[in-house]
């Protein structure tokens, strides 16, 4: 079986297509195919409330070049989900029925729950016996899950991105809201907790670590990144650093959010296990494909 996802989301729009090994008690998903291509929609949406002609022409044709890439691949299904930045647009529902129409392409629209829900299936091979945060930093939104064991006990979207620009003050109350909540959710709990990181800033912070036979940083280490990146220009992040230009500017807010959760939770290591939104899409996929609950499976997921 051969199944493709969509993630949509505010700074880039990714495609993976993966081959799933279905056996009778081990389900394995190889990825065939992944492309991520910066379009910026949150740009246009969070500046001026929409989705402007010249952005909604590139995203449909990038939608009909993934229709066609996805055809050639012959998947069995095809589930694309878009995020913040689409749901926030007041022409939106206009885009993707534009979309739908010229490209083939049925676009889900999921709130920031249905998005934490899917990004808990991505992580449930990370998760411990004990209380952990799950923190996915978007371009328009902040989506925190808490955890004791493999449960989720709190779960919650915080409209704070990468993308997203905020006045000081109102920056400012964000994270003091998002801290508090982080707080109060973790004041139950007991024994030691440990952050899990997904997005594609925290990946690329992990790897300007240079860590090899290790998955995690510590909270020193995240913090000095945070410093050492802020010494560069946004030239030299291009051309030293090689971030991509869609990167290079966004980095360094989303590595004081991940900070800004880990101390409020009290952790003092995050886990990067390179996974994300398009990896839960897929599994939502396989379920809705086969009725089967992914959960309940011991699973592996292979890149």
């Amino acid at each position: 079986m051969k199944l493709a996802a969509i993630d949509i989301g505010s700074n880039a729009v990714r495609l993976e297509v993966v081959q799933v090994y279905d056996q009778t008690e081990l389900i394995s998903f190889k990825s065939l195919e992944y492309l991520r291509f910066p379009l910026r929609l949150g740009h246009d949406v969070f500046t001026r409330g929409q989705i402007t002609p010249p952005t909604a022409a590139r995203f449909t044709k990038l939608m009909r070049t993934f229709q066609l890439l996805v055809e050639l691949y012959e998947v069995d299904g095809l589930y694309a989900v878009a995020t913040s930045a689409m749901r926030e647009a007041d022409n939106g529902s206009e885009v993707i029925a534009a979309v739908r129409e010229t490209a083939g392409v049925d676009i889900h629209l999921v709130s920031g729950e249905e998005e934490a829900r899917m990004l808990h299936k991505a992580i449930i091979p990370f998760l411990g016996d004990g209380p952990a945060v799950h923190i996915d930093v978007g371009g328009g939104s902040t989506e925190i899950n808490i955890y004791s064991g493999h449960e989720v006990i709190a779960a919650r979207s915080f409209r704070l991105g990468t993308v997203r620009k905020l006045a000081q003050a109102a920056r400012a109350a964000a994270f003091a809201e998002m801290g508090e909540w982080v707080r109060h959710h973790r004041s139950g709990q007991s024994g030691s907790v440990f952050g899990i990181g997904t997005g594609g800033n925290i990946d690329r912070l992990f790897r300007l670590s240079s860590r090899t036979g290790k998955s995690s940083l510590s909270l020193v280490e995240l913090r000095a990144l945070r410093a050492y990146v802020r010494t560069f220009t946004l030239d030299q992040r291009l051309s030293i650093l090689k971030l991509n230009p869609d990167r290079a500017d966004v980095i360094v807010p989303a590595s004081e959010i991940y900070i800004r959760v880990l101390e409020a939770a009290g952790a003092d290591t995050i886990l990067v296990p390179r996974v994300g939104l398009k990896d839960g899409i897929v599994y939502e996929l396989y379920e809705r494909t086969t009725h089967k609950d992914i959960q309940a499976i011991e699973y592996l997921s292979s890149s």
